[in-house]
């Protein structure tokens, strides 16, 4: 009987845990702004709460097994990627698209970068497990005589 892979070994595991911790983050970060004052910053705001939804999204993909998964993980970390480039860079730009800080503002500068590193560590991850994800592992066959 086969069984699903999954890449919630070792640095896997840690990877989660950081999605995990981000997504706590984002998420109340998110709800707490646009409840108290999204009139203010309207445009950050709502990227936290995208910022929020993307981390939970890739914890998830990066949890379940299965090639459908590992997939959406690829899409979801890639997207975050870009997100904090792009974000990250146009917060040093344009201060007025920014009033308030987002997850991914100056990087994630607010977070120790942690933003920045984490979806390169995901991609690299990803990259390293891409042969083995979403393919049954054979469980050993112990035949008569042996």
């Amino acid at each position: 009987m086969a069984t699903k892979t999954s890449l919630a070994t070792g640095i896997g595991r840690v990877l989660i845990a950081v999605y995990g911790i981000l997504a706590l983050a984002a998420t109340g970060r998110s709800v707490v702004q646009i409840a108290e004052k999204f009139s203010f910053a309207p445009f950050a705001y709502t990227l936290s709460a995208i910022a929020a939804v993307v981390y939970i999204v890739a914890m998830i993909a990066l949890i379940v097994p299965g090639r459908f998964w590992y997939r959406v993980a690829c899409v979801t970390i890639v997207f975050e990627m870009t997100g904090v480039l792009v974000i990250g860079t146009l917060s040093l730009f344009d201060r007025q698209l920014f009033p308030d800080d987002t997850i991914w503002s100056y990087y994630g500068l607010g977070y120790a970068f942690a933003p920045l590193v984490l979806p390169i560590a995901g991609l690299w991850w990803l990259r390293k497990h891409h042969r083995t994800a979403g393919r049954p592992v054979a469980e050993p066959v112990v035949t008569a005589g042996e």
